[in-house]
Formats: structure tokens, sequence, C-alpha cells
């Protein structure tokens, strides 16, 4: 049988999703609580998104795979979040179609990028999930250069190289707003992302955004295809995946 579990995490602590010997990872203490709940030498799990280290999430969707589970997926879910630590949640298990696969049955997938660029923004007990940047940014420029990002292209700009990978993906939104509280938030969805992706769509947005670059700058890089030095790759702090 199938289990979809909703994944909720504080990325602070941990070295990435993906499971490396010697380091703590997401995948790494979600699949030791479970195989200690469920009394089972391993679990494989297949995750929407392999979030890099430092990235937090609040809708990563999980699926693993069981012979059988007698106490309900619902128990399940209490039981993981009585032994795994505070900094992860499992907010809901429940029984997938057969057909149902984490990373291939998402349509999109939604991330957010918080910043805050005024002084009485910077709030030391959200310094952990939101940038501090310390010049005012100019979310009509941003979202301006943002236009000729959405849509299919080659991201390879914006994305660390993978060996035999392709980096064409399709930027279905990217889009900054203000949030009631002042923070800056960058919606970013697509329909994947490659390394480093949107962090690199921030960090040059945030280049236009504080007046060093013009608007049509995001464009240029884009139709280079190949990296570009002057592309910060924003922190990963300030990155959630959303859904």
């Amino acid at each position: 049988m199938r289990i979809r579990l909703d994944v909720a995490y504080d990325g602070s602590g941990f070295h990435g999703w993906a499971a490396q010997p010697g380091l703590r990872t997401v995948e790494g203490d979600l699949s030791a609580a479970l195989a200690t709940v469920l009394r089972v030498p391993e679990v494989t799990l297949t995750c929407a998104g392999r979030t890099d280290a430092g990235v937090h999430a609040r809708g990563q969707v999980v699926h693993l795979d069981l012979d059988e589970l007698p106490e309900g997926p619902e128990r399940l879910a209490r039981r993981v979040n009585g032994v795994i630590g505070s900094d992860v949640r499992v907010h809901r298990a429940v029984q997938a179609p057969e057909a149902f696969d984490a990373r291939f049955s998402a349509l999109w997938r939604r991330y957010a990028y918080r910043v805050a660029d005024r002084p009485e923004l910077a709030d030391p007990l959200r310094r952990g999930y939101a940038l501090t940047w310390g010049r005012p940014l100019d979310e009509a420029l941003m979202n301006a250069a943002a236009a000729a990002l959405v849509g299919e292209h080659d991201f390879a700009a914006f994305c660390k190289r993978r060996e035999g990978a392709t980096t064409i993906r399709t930027l279905l939104d990217l889009v900054w707003a203000r949030e009631p509280d002042g923070l800056l938030v960058a919606h970013v969805r697509a329909d994947a992302f490659c390394h480093s992706m949107v962090r690199s769509l921030v960090g040059c947005l945030l280049a236009i955004g504080e007046g060093r670059r013009d608007v049509a700058w995001a464009g240029e890089v884009l139709a280079a295809a190949q990296r570009d030095s002057a592309v910060a790759v924003a922190p990963a702090h300030g990155l959630t995946l959303e859904a």
C-alpha cells in the first residue's frame, strides 16, 4: 500500500532533504523515525522536491510503500511526530492510490522567498526565515524584470549544472508582493526547478530591485544560457517550499 505524507520542516539544522552519510538530513531523520515506528530495517522515501541545505518547507509531499499498516495512517503520523525532532512535523498521512507518485504526480511546485528590506522589518524572531536586506527594494522594478523570465526557457544561467540533466523548465509565476507586515515575498511556481534555480532568480532580481542593475538585465542573463558570476545565489534561509 502507498502512503502519502504531508511534511513541514525548519531547514536550519539540516543539510538539505536528501540523505547523506554522516550528515543530518530531513530524509534521514524521517526515514529513521518511520523505521522505528514501523519496526522495519529501513524505509525508502520519495519526495516532491529535494530542498537544499537550510531551505524550509511547509508543503513537502512524500510517499512510501508498505506491505500493510494495521493501525491506519492517521496513527502513523502521530507516532512519527512523537519520535522525530520538533523541527519536522508530519501534518497528514493518508493512503494514496497506487499510481500516485510524490515526484511525478506533482504538476507544479511553489516556493516563497521572504525579504526584510527595511530596518523595522528586521525582526530577530524571524531572522531564520527571512533574508535581512540592508537597502530598500523596488518591487515594481523586480516584477517588471521577472516578466521576462516567465514561460518555458532554458534556465542554464540560473542553475548549477548537472551532467546529462536538462535545464529547460516552465516558470509559471514569479511575482513579488508586500505582505501586510511589510515583508517582501517572491512567489515562484514552476513545473519543476533545477538546482539553486529559485535562489539564483531571487539573487538576480534583488540586484535589480536595489538599482544596481536595470530591468533588462534579467532577460539578458536568461538569454546568455550560462552562469553569470554577477548573479548571486540568495541565502537559503529565506526560501520555503510552500506546495
